[in-house]
């Protein structure tokens, strides 16, 4: 089983997980890896471990980078169990003197495999641990995303493990960014953000801010999911800043669905002006969009309008599928509207717009309704939405 060092004596002995489809209603198509990495110094420190179904990955690599077995300390750095399901194990085989953790994360932890006699060392932001030649300090992350998350810097390396931030949800059998396509790379790094990160941004640009005024060095960040960041560094952080700030760009997001496709047709009149105001249009369709993709589309847009026809006085489940999901990511700084066809009752677009209004978008239109069929007419008001919004989307953005 391979390893790898990525710095003089600090090896990767995580997990590839090529199977992983879904993460907590999350798209992976690119499944995942749940990255752990063992320091070599006086003394031994294994940072994290993996899936618990994924253990014997770990232990053969354990086997090769340390024939010794000898393990000093186990530090964890978020407490959900794509990283701490195979703790037990680790344990009963490793024997490490302390187990290195928040205090929010010894609670999880507990919770999660109920008490036993482990040797539990807590931490705070500030506080270090001595390996021998190198100094490990701990940056409490609280909610980046879970209460229990921390960072853990290694000084004298300039290296980063930043537990699930700056992570992407992305398979490979390289380890590092600078060997994958870098367009793919952003994209899942983004995928990852807006589907993860995203409701915590406000805390995403505080955790820049402190890191930036602890003056830390960093050289690698090297994330627990997908590839280890080693040349593109500033990239990563930059990225983090623009997303976390929610800066609306000239583009919108049109989702819909439809049933004998008049909604489709209400959408492609929507979209068309849009792009007539000069606005990039994202048309997903959420019979063959998954929810997940269209929130990354949606990290960067100005604009979102839904649409739906009526069904039993409601819109369709696919459609309240996104809008339950949206809601709970938070998205900011948003305009939009809804638009949808209907036989005869023709409550989706009130409700509709009901849901946007709760997800804190601003209305710029009453939205637009059509009765089986659109005609011309109705056709042209769902343009006249499009320019609409794609205009109040341009004076907001002062352009």
């Amino acid at each position: 089983m391979n390893t790898l060092e990525i710095k003089k004596d600090i090896m990767w002995v995580g997990a590839i997980d090529w199977d992983l489809r879904d993460f907590h209603g999350y798209s992976t198509e690119r499944g995942s890896t749940y990255n752990a990495f063992l320091v070599r110094d006086e003394k031994t420190a294994l940072m994290d471990t993996v899936k618990g179904k994924l253990k014997d990955e770990l232990f053969a690599r354990m086997a090769k980078a340390l024939p010794s077995g000898k393990l000093d300390y186990l530090v964890l750095n978020h407490a959900e169990m794509d990283h701490t399901g195979s703790l037990p194990e680790v344990f009963r085989a490793f024997r490490p003197e302390k187990i290195v953790c928040s205090a929010a994360c010894m609670d999880a932890v507990i919770e999660h495999f109920g008490k036993h006699d482990w040797p539990f060392h807590v931490v705070k932001t500030g506080d270090t641990l001595s390996l021998g030649s190198r100094t490990v300090r701990f940056i409490e992350t609280k909610m980046l995303h879970w209460p229990d998350s921390m960072f853990s810097y290694l000084e004298e390396d300039r290296l980063l493990i930043s537990s699930d931030a700056f992570g992407q949800h992305f398979a490979t059998g390289e380890r590092f960014d600078d060997e994958v396509d870098r367009s793919e790379l952003m994209t899942q790094a983004a995928k990852y953000y807006a589907n993860i990160m995203l409701p915590y941004s406000g805390l995403v640009a505080k955790l820049l801010e402190n890191i930036k005024a602890m003056g830390l060095q960093i050289e690698m960040i090297a994330p627990d999911h997908g590839l280890i960041w080693r040349k593109g560094v500033g990239d990563i952080l930059k990225a983090y800043s623009e997303w976390s700030s929610q800066k609306a760009s000239a583009k919108a997001v049109v989702v819909y669905s439809t049933m004998w496709n008049s909604t489709t047709a209400m959408a492609a009149a929507v979209a068309d002006g849009l792009i007539s105001e000069g606005i990039e249009v994202k048309a997903a369709d959420l019979r063959g969009w998954h929810r997940s993709d269209v929130m990354t589309e949606l990290l960067d847009s100005g604009a979102l309008l839904v649409g739906s026809p009526t069904l039993n006085h409601g819109y369709l489940p696919v459609v309240a599928d996104f809008l339950c999901y949206a809601k709970g990511l938070k998205p900011l700084g948003k305009i939009g509207g809804a638009f949808g066809s209907f036989g005869w009752g023709g409550e989706a677009v009130r409700l509709l717009n009901e849901e946007l209004e709760k997800m804190k978008v601003e209305l710029v239109h009453e939205g637009v309704r059509a009765r089986y069929v659109p005609s011309g007419e109705d056709l042209e008001n769902c343009r006249q939405l499009g320019i609409k919004i794609g205009k109040s989307l341009r004076e907001k953005l002062g352009s």
